[in-house]
Protein backbone atom coordinates (compact mmCIF):
# COMPACT_ATOMS: atom_id res chain seq x y z
CA UNK A 1 0.00 0.00 0.00
CA UNK A 2 1.58 3.50 -1.22
CA UNK A 3 2.20 6.16 0.89
CA UNK A 4 -0.24 9.38 0.52
CA UNK A 5 -0.20 13.20 1.17
CA UNK A 6 -2.00 15.14 3.11
CA UNK A 7 -1.60 18.89 3.36
CA UNK A 8 -3.00 21.85 5.51
CA UNK A 9 -3.27 22.69 9.04
CA UNK A 10 -6.87 20.70 9.81
CA UNK A 11 -5.97 17.58 7.29
CA UNK A 12 -2.54 16.83 9.41
CA UNK A 13 -3.46 17.77 12.35
CA UNK A 14 -6.52 15.72 12.70
CA UNK A 15 -4.18 12.81 11.44
CA UNK A 16 -1.57 13.64 14.35
CA UNK A 17 -4.44 13.47 16.58
CA UNK A 18 -6.25 9.96 15.67
CA UNK A 19 -3.01 7.98 14.18
CA UNK A 20 0.39 9.90 14.78
CA UNK A 21 2.10 6.66 14.30
CA UNK A 22 0.98 6.52 10.70
CA UNK A 23 2.48 10.19 10.10
CA UNK A 24 5.85 9.56 8.42
CA UNK A 25 7.15 13.04 7.88
CA UNK A 26 5.73 16.39 7.28
CA UNK A 27 7.63 19.17 5.29
CA UNK A 28 7.12 22.47 6.47
CA UNK A 29 7.63 25.75 5.35
CA UNK A 30 10.43 27.90 6.61
CA UNK A 31 9.14 30.90 5.52
CA UNK A 32 6.34 30.33 7.80
CA UNK A 33 6.84 30.87 11.75
CA UNK A 34 3.75 32.67 12.91
CA UNK A 35 2.02 31.59 15.83
CA UNK A 36 -0.48 28.59 14.32
CA UNK A 37 2.42 27.39 12.45
CA UNK A 38 4.76 27.17 15.73
CA UNK A 39 1.55 25.84 18.03
CA UNK A 40 1.51 22.60 15.18
CA UNK A 41 5.53 22.29 15.15
CA UNK A 42 5.35 21.92 19.35
CA UNK A 43 2.24 19.54 18.84
CA UNK A 44 4.22 17.54 16.14
CA UNK A 45 7.33 17.72 18.05
CA UNK A 46 5.15 16.04 20.89
CA UNK A 47 3.58 13.30 19.36
CA UNK A 48 6.89 12.16 17.51
CA UNK A 49 6.92 13.53 14.22
CA UNK A 50 10.18 13.79 11.81
CA UNK A 51 9.94 17.36 10.87
CA UNK A 52 11.40 18.51 7.23
CA UNK A 53 12.18 22.15 6.76
CA UNK A 54 11.20 22.74 2.90
CA UNK A 55 10.23 25.93 0.53
CA UNK A 56 7.20 26.64 -0.73
CA UNK A 57 8.13 25.09 -4.39
CA UNK A 58 9.16 21.70 -2.72
CA UNK A 59 5.31 21.74 -1.06
CA UNK A 60 3.77 23.09 -4.21
CA UNK A 61 5.53 19.82 -5.77
CA UNK A 62 4.70 17.63 -3.35
CA UNK A 63 0.79 18.64 -3.16
CA UNK A 64 0.08 19.82 -6.12
CA UNK A 65 -1.35 23.09 -5.23
CA UNK A 66 0.23 26.22 -3.75
CA UNK A 67 -2.99 25.89 -1.00
CA UNK A 68 -1.20 23.94 1.42
CA UNK A 69 -0.78 26.52 4.36
CA UNK A 70 2.98 25.46 4.44
CA UNK A 71 2.46 21.87 5.70
CA UNK A 72 2.59 18.52 4.06
CA UNK A 73 2.92 15.10 4.99
CA UNK A 74 3.17 12.09 3.94
CA UNK A 75 1.54 9.23 5.72
CA UNK A 76 1.19 5.53 5.70
CA UNK A 77 -3.21 5.07 4.73
CA UNK A 78 -5.49 4.26 7.36
CA UNK A 79 -8.22 2.02 6.94
CA UNK A 80 -11.27 3.22 8.70
CA UNK A 81 -13.17 0.02 8.31
CA UNK A 82 -12.60 -3.06 6.25
CA UNK A 83 -16.03 -2.80 4.47
CA UNK A 84 -19.63 -1.26 4.50
CA UNK A 85 -20.59 -4.65 5.67
CA UNK A 86 -18.23 -4.49 8.71
CA UNK A 87 -19.83 -1.02 9.31
CA UNK A 88 -22.79 -2.08 9.59
CA UNK A 89 -22.78 -5.02 11.09
CA UNK A 90 -20.93 -2.72 14.03
CA UNK A 91 -23.68 -0.87 14.16
CA UNK A 92 -25.96 -3.48 14.44
CA UNK A 93 -24.07 -5.30 17.20
CA UNK A 94 -23.91 -1.62 19.29
CA UNK A 95 -28.22 -1.48 18.93
CA UNK A 96 -26.56 1.48 16.21
CA UNK A 97 -29.19 3.89 14.30
CA UNK A 98 -27.45 3.78 10.47
CA UNK A 99 -27.58 7.83 8.99
CA UNK A 100 -25.46 7.04 5.63
CA UNK A 101 -25.21 9.51 2.96
CA UNK A 102 -24.70 8.28 -0.75
CA UNK A 103 -23.73 10.48 -3.67
CA UNK A 104 -24.44 9.28 -6.83
CA UNK A 105 -22.21 11.43 -10.09
CA UNK A 106 -19.59 13.77 -7.24
CA UNK A 107 -17.03 13.94 -9.28
CA UNK A 108 -15.31 17.07 -8.26
CA UNK A 109 -12.94 16.96 -5.08
CA UNK A 110 -13.98 20.22 -3.52
CA UNK A 111 -17.78 19.36 -3.41
CA UNK A 112 -16.37 15.62 -1.76
CA UNK A 113 -14.33 16.48 0.59
CA UNK A 114 -17.49 19.28 1.73
CA UNK A 115 -19.60 16.56 1.97
CA UNK A 116 -17.39 14.60 4.26
CA UNK A 117 -17.00 17.43 6.29
CA UNK A 118 -20.70 17.43 6.70
CA UNK A 119 -21.29 14.13 7.25
CA UNK A 120 -18.44 14.36 10.16
CA UNK A 121 -20.24 17.34 11.79
CA UNK A 122 -23.46 15.57 11.57
CA UNK A 123 -22.41 12.42 13.19
CA UNK A 124 -23.03 10.04 9.68
CA UNK A 125 -21.53 6.49 9.78
CA UNK A 126 -20.26 6.09 6.29
CA UNK A 127 -20.59 7.98 2.75
CA UNK A 128 -21.05 5.90 0.28
CA UNK A 129 -20.43 6.37 -3.80
CA UNK A 130 -20.11 4.75 -7.06
CA UNK A 131 -16.93 3.77 -8.18
CA UNK A 132 -17.19 4.64 -11.89
CA UNK A 133 -18.28 8.51 -12.71
CA UNK A 134 -17.28 9.53 -8.75
CA UNK A 135 -14.19 11.13 -7.40
CA UNK A 136 -11.81 9.14 -4.54
CA UNK A 137 -10.13 10.54 -1.69
CA UNK A 138 -7.18 12.76 -2.75
CA UNK A 139 -5.53 15.63 -1.53
CA UNK A 140 -7.64 18.10 -2.50
CA UNK A 141 -10.85 16.33 -0.78
CA UNK A 142 -8.51 15.42 2.62
CA UNK A 143 -7.47 19.20 2.26
CA UNK A 144 -11.12 20.93 2.09
CA UNK A 145 -12.37 18.17 4.17
CA UNK A 146 -10.50 19.34 7.20
CA UNK A 147 -10.04 15.98 8.61
CA UNK A 148 -13.24 14.17 7.67
CA UNK A 149 -11.49 12.24 5.46
CA UNK A 150 -9.76 10.65 8.43
CA UNK A 151 -12.77 9.69 9.87
CA UNK A 152 -15.59 9.19 8.15
CA UNK A 153 -15.28 5.75 6.11
CA UNK A 154 -16.17 6.18 1.89
CA UNK A 155 -16.88 3.55 0.59
CA UNK A 156 -16.69 3.10 -3.55
CA UNK A 157 -19.29 0.40 -4.88
CA UNK A 158 -19.25 -1.95 -7.80
CA UNK A 159 -23.09 -1.23 -8.55
CA UNK A 160 -24.43 1.80 -6.37
CA UNK A 161 -28.26 0.63 -7.25
CA UNK A 162 -27.40 -3.48 -5.75
CA UNK A 163 -25.80 -1.60 -2.93
CA UNK A 164 -28.70 0.62 -2.01
CA UNK A 165 -31.21 -2.54 -1.86
CA UNK A 166 -28.77 -4.53 0.49
CA UNK A 167 -29.05 -1.40 2.65
CA UNK A 168 -32.85 -1.88 2.41
CA UNK A 169 -32.27 -5.74 3.47
CA UNK A 170 -31.24 -4.18 6.16
CA UNK A 171 -33.86 -2.06 6.68
CA UNK A 172 -32.31 1.34 6.07
CA UNK A 173 -34.81 3.75 4.24
CA UNK A 174 -33.20 5.34 1.11
CA UNK A 175 -34.47 8.62 0.68
CA UNK A 176 -33.55 10.38 -2.28
CA UNK A 177 -33.54 13.98 -3.25
CA UNK A 178 -35.26 15.23 -6.17
CA UNK A 179 -35.89 18.76 -7.30
CA UNK A 180 -39.98 17.02 -8.63
CA UNK A 181 -40.44 15.26 -5.46
CA UNK A 182 -43.95 16.06 -4.46
CA UNK A 183 -43.37 15.98 -0.61
CA UNK A 184 -40.85 18.14 1.40
CA UNK A 185 -37.80 16.53 3.32
CA UNK A 186 -39.26 18.06 6.32
CA UNK A 187 -42.57 15.83 5.61
CA UNK A 188 -40.32 12.58 6.60
CA UNK A 189 -39.64 10.66 9.59
CA UNK A 190 -35.82 10.73 9.41
CA UNK A 191 -35.25 9.68 13.14
CA UNK A 192 -34.60 5.54 11.94
CA UNK A 193 -31.88 4.08 10.11
CA UNK A 194 -31.99 6.03 6.63
CA UNK A 195 -29.55 6.47 3.94
CA UNK A 196 -30.02 10.11 2.31
CA UNK A 197 -29.15 9.72 -2.01
CA UNK A 198 -27.95 13.26 -3.73
CA UNK A 199 -26.85 13.40 -7.00
CA UNK A 200 -24.66 16.06 -8.90
CA UNK A 201 -25.36 19.83 -9.10
CA UNK A 202 -27.79 19.84 -12.51
CA UNK A 203 -28.26 16.54 -13.60
CA UNK A 204 -29.01 14.71 -10.25
CA UNK A 205 -29.78 11.13 -9.46
CA UNK A 206 -29.07 8.73 -12.33
CA UNK A 207 -32.37 6.92 -13.41
CA UNK A 208 -31.89 3.90 -11.93
CA UNK A 209 -30.67 5.30 -8.90
CA UNK A 210 -33.90 7.50 -8.77
CA UNK A 211 -35.55 4.45 -8.96
CA UNK A 212 -34.04 2.55 -6.49
CA UNK A 213 -35.24 4.92 -3.57
CA UNK A 214 -38.13 4.10 -1.42
CA UNK A 215 -39.47 7.86 -1.39
CA UNK A 216 -38.27 11.16 -3.48
CA UNK A 217 -38.21 14.72 -1.32
CA UNK A 218 -37.53 17.90 -2.33
CA UNK A 219 -35.78 21.10 -0.51
CA UNK A 220 -37.60 24.03 -0.34
CA UNK A 221 -36.46 26.62 -2.88
CA UNK A 222 -38.21 29.80 -1.83
CA UNK A 223 -36.03 32.22 -3.75
CA UNK A 224 -34.15 32.55 -7.30
CA UNK A 225 -32.03 30.12 -7.50
CA UNK A 226 -33.31 26.44 -8.43
CA UNK A 227 -30.76 24.18 -6.90
CA UNK A 228 -28.49 24.14 -3.94
CA UNK A 229 -24.68 22.62 -4.46
CA UNK A 230 -24.31 19.28 -2.96
CA UNK A 231 -22.74 19.71 -0.17
CA UNK A 232 -25.10 22.56 1.19
CA UNK A 233 -28.21 20.38 0.35
CA UNK A 234 -26.15 17.28 2.31
CA UNK A 235 -25.82 19.56 5.43
CA UNK A 236 -29.52 20.10 5.22
CA UNK A 237 -30.39 17.23 4.80
CA UNK A 238 -28.02 15.27 7.34
CA UNK A 239 -28.70 17.99 10.09
CA UNK A 240 -32.68 17.71 9.26
CA UNK A 241 -32.32 13.68 10.49
CA UNK A 242 -29.77 15.00 13.58
CA UNK A 243 -32.54 17.17 14.65
CA UNK A 244 -35.38 14.57 14.61
CA UNK A 245 -33.34 12.05 16.20
CA UNK A 246 -32.00 14.14 18.97
CA UNK A 247 -35.85 15.24 19.42
CA UNK A 248 -37.18 11.44 19.44
CA UNK A 249 -34.35 11.01 22.04
CA UNK A 250 -35.34 13.34 23.82
CA UNK A 251 -38.49 12.74 23.70
CA UNK A 252 -38.14 8.85 24.52
CA UNK A 253 -35.80 9.53 27.94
Amino acid sequence: MSNKILFGFHAVTVRLKTTPKSVIEIHVDTARRDQRMRQFIERATAAGSKLIDSDDARLQKMCGTHRHQGLVARVEPVALSRSLDDTLDELDAASGNPLLLVLDGITDPHNLGACLRVADGAGAHAVIAPKDHAVGINATVSKVASGAAETVPYFMVTNLARTLNELKDRNIRVIGTSDTATQSLYDVDLSGPVALVLGAEGTGMRQLTTKTCDELVSLPMLGAVESLNVSVASGVCLYEALRQRRAKEGASS
